[in-house]
């Protein structure tokens, strides 16, 4: 029998034997079970705990099932939750009313043990297959967002970054001329040297070439991001294409530096970054990009949440290693952080849809889960976790090198 270790169910039922005997039937499948017993009662922990699934009984006092079901619908924290009615009647116009208003399925009492967890699992698949399409979609956008953000931003940057150059040496000739006719007059006008008090000019000759250098350093630094926006929503993904590891990561971290200069006021997270010789990878680059960037974010997040407990005795760290495989045939890169790190019972269950550790609201629970499809199924790679509570994390991703008939197979 299959096992529900991450999905939550919320039954809706004022009648303490329907309850009893779903909850049995759901706790004895692995689901996570709540328990409602009016529909005033049902709205507020459907906001609170955000369920999975909601099995709903049509016939309760005060509020029936199917206005229950409306406000669920009206609510913008619980439109999207899966609910199933329940119900002793069986007339067509009440299960049309229920479907109108927002239900996905009927259940007739008595509970049948088999077509209860059959039709739960259904829509609670169906509402995992929506739920990720609906993550991709988002990034896909949020790749060619960024893509034409770049796109318009680089054209410019490298307007600013090529006429610093040449703004750079007028200066540097102004100034040299300016010195020279200083040398050789060596008696000023007082109209001259009025004026050149007034301007501050030996303050404007130290300070014009500084104020360029700077200007070029901010430029140049734009272009790097620009650059590395680019590299990181690399759209042409509808077939392998070799690619740099390295730059990938590079660019992620140009992304997240902000967050690794801000995560505390009073450090900054040390990244060191360790390379091996790589070949270029065989491998969808935007998808791979992803995964790194929800990786060093997750140790961006473990080391802040170390930070915030203030147990944190040692510099805060990730590494970044990379190397090939004895084989020759893989590529292994490691994302190791001294964070909080990752309870046994938790690595178990880390790599699960809808799983997460975080606060409601702060995590999707797809993260990981996606990442494991990314590396597992698109790239026939390997995608682990080595961990123990207060001791930090290790993630090692393992990539064939080259994506041959039989791995895409």
């Amino acid at each position: 029998m299959k096992t529900y270790t991450n999905e939550s169910i919320l039954i809706v039922d004022d009648i303490p034997t329907n309850i009893k005997v779903l909850f049995e039937i759901l706790n004895q499948a692995g689901f996570k079970v709540a328990v409602a017993k009016s529909g005033k009662s049902a709205l507020k922990k459907a906001e609170e705990t955000l369920p999975n699934l909601i099995l709903l009984d049509v016939m309760m006092p005060e509020m029936d099932g199917f206005e229950t079901c409306r406000l669920l619908k009206e609510n913008p924290q619980t439109r999207n939750i899966p609910v199933i009615f329940m119900t002793a009647r069986s007339d067509l116009i009440d299960k049309v009313q229920g479907l109108t208003i927002g239900a996905v399925d009927y259940i007739t009492k008595p509970i049948e043990y088999e077509e209860v967890l059959a039709r739960i699992n259904v829509h609670l698949e169906l509402r995992r297959t929506q739920l990720q399409l609906v993550q991709e979609e988002k990034m896909s956008a949020l790749g060619q967002l960024i893509s034409g953000v770049a796109h318009e931003i680089n054209n410019p940057i490298n307007f600013i970054v090529g006429n610093i150059i040449y703004a750079q040496s007028y200066v540097d000739n102004l100034l040299a001329l300016l010195h020279l006719y200083e040398k050789h007059q060596q008696q000023k006008l007082p109209e001259i040297q009025a004026y050149a008090d007034q301007i501050e000019l030996d303050f404007l000759k130290s300070d014009l070439p500084q104020l360029l250098s700077s200007m070029k350093t901010g430029a140049e630094r734009v272009e790097k991001i620009v650059r590395s926006l680019r590299s990181f929503s690399r759209l042409d993904d509808t077939e392998y294409q070799l690619f740099n590891i390295h730059e990938g990561i590079d660019s992620t971290l140009v992304l997240l530096s902000n967050r690794i200069k801000t995560v505390s006021k009073k450090v900054e997270i040390n990244i060191v970054k360790n390379y091996g010789e790589l070949p270029a990878v065989e491998c969808y680059a935007g998808p791979i990009n992803q995964v790194l960037m929800n990786l060093i974010a997750n140790a961006i997040d473990a080391i802040e949440e170390s930070l915030l407990s203030s147990k944190f005795s040692e510099k805060p760290t990730i590494e970044i290693i990379t190397d090939v495989t004895e084989d020759q045939q893989s590529v292994v890169i490691t994302i190791a952080d001294n964070g909080v790190g990752i309870p046994e019972e938790i690595q178990q269950r880390i790599f699960e849809q809808f799983f997460t550790t975080k606060p409601l609201g702060k995590g999707t629970g797809f993260g990981l889960a996606i990442a494991h499809e990314i590396i597992v199924d698109k790239h026939k790679g390997k995608l682990e976790v080595q961990s123990a509570s207060g001791e930090g994390a290790r993630f090692l991703i393992t990539i064939p090198i080259e994506q041959t008939m039989s791995n895409v197979q």
